[in-house]
């Protein structure tokens, strides 16, 4: 029987619901696997059933889920409790692995975020930083493998299932797990002519495309609305391959990061949007727009000028 103890950071839930979107397969697993942590199913408290003990404690496991973004004090000592008590730490989703959305808050810094949130807004009334009862801030927003030793990453927002699945069957059956080091236009079905028909246009207008059909759609980028999918890792159409952003005739966001460590898929777009003809300078906010999801370690305040 394999102990499986699960946390969140900072997250929206979603990367919990693919582990319940399994599905089927979860039912031929869960025979193997026993969860003694996981706080959107069970309640086990962190300082003890009635609160009685000083300190965060997480109970011995053989493998350790964690999703979310380091985005508090108590987020990083969570974390670093899990990496004492589990002997594999999976990070799972593009929060735990690149900081994902809460990451772009990096272009700012604390100070900035409060002022924005409690007294800058229209629709605020102005009022002090809240202080009492809360973890103080870090410095940024980490990735989980900033933090702490990461030992098998899973990204997506939310990731597929079946990599979840892939991943927990592989644990059990002593197998490595890792995933392909290919990008989303490896798999994509569009038609691609290496040549813009258009220039850039806002994301959210509609591509032409036949209903029900993907193979003679031409290419997103190719129409003049930005996908990420030539610098952002393949996996998210899962068993089908076909790219879920494709499948509903929407452009790639980057959710799956970059193809392989060490890539810069700003340079990777930028080249790639300027070989079919596109002027990157068109994109406003080039530095967010190519790091949405990937911002822990990239994204910075930019100097006041």
């Amino acid at each position: 029987m394999v102990r499986v103890a699960e946390e969140w950071f900072a997250v929206c839930g979603g990367c919990e619901v693919s582990i319940l979107d399994i599905g089927e397969p979860l039912l031929d697993l869960l025979p193997s696997l026993e969860f003694v942590h996981m706080p959107v199913l069970m309640d086990h408290k962190l300082f003890g059933q009635t609160g009685e003990k000083k300190h965060m404690e997480i109970p011995e496991a053989d493998v350790g889920i964690v999703t979310g973004s380091i985005r508090n004090q108590e987020n990083k000592e969570l974390a670093e409790e899990m990496r004492r008590k589990c002997k594999i730490i999976i990070s799972l989703g593009s929060c735990a692995n690149f900081g994902g959305i809460p990451a772009l808050g990096n272009m700012y810094n604390n100070g900035d975020i409060f002022d924005i949130a409690y007294r800058k807004t229209a629709s605020t009334e102005a009022g002090d930083n809240p202080s009492q009862g809360l973890p103080a801030l870090t410095d940024r927003v980490y990735s989980v493998n900033e933090v702490i030793k990461v030992d098998v990453s899973i990204p997506g927002c939310p990731p597929t299932p079946e990599w979840i699945a892939g991943a927990l069957t592989a644990l059990l059956q002593g197998k490595s797990f890792s995933l392909p080091e290919r990008s989303v236009c490896d798999d994509c079905p569009t038609v691609r002519e290496k040549k813009a028909k258009v220039a850039i246009r806002r994301p959210l207008q509609a591509p032409e495309f036949t209903p029900g059909r993907y193979d003679n759609m031409r290419c997103m980028n190719e129409q003049g609305i930005l996908c990420l999918g030539p610098a952002t890792r393949t996996g998210c159409g899962g068993s089908e391959k076909t790219p879920r952003c494709i499948k509903a005739y929407m452009p790639c966001r980057g959710c799956f990061g970059p193809i392989r460590a060490g890539a810069n898929p700003m340079v990777d777009m930028m080249g790639a949007l300027s070989s079919v003809g596109l002027d990157p300078k068109q994109i406003e906010d080039r530095m967010a727009t190519f790091n949405r999801f990937i911002g822990a370690g990239r994204l910075r305040p930019m100097p006041t000028r």
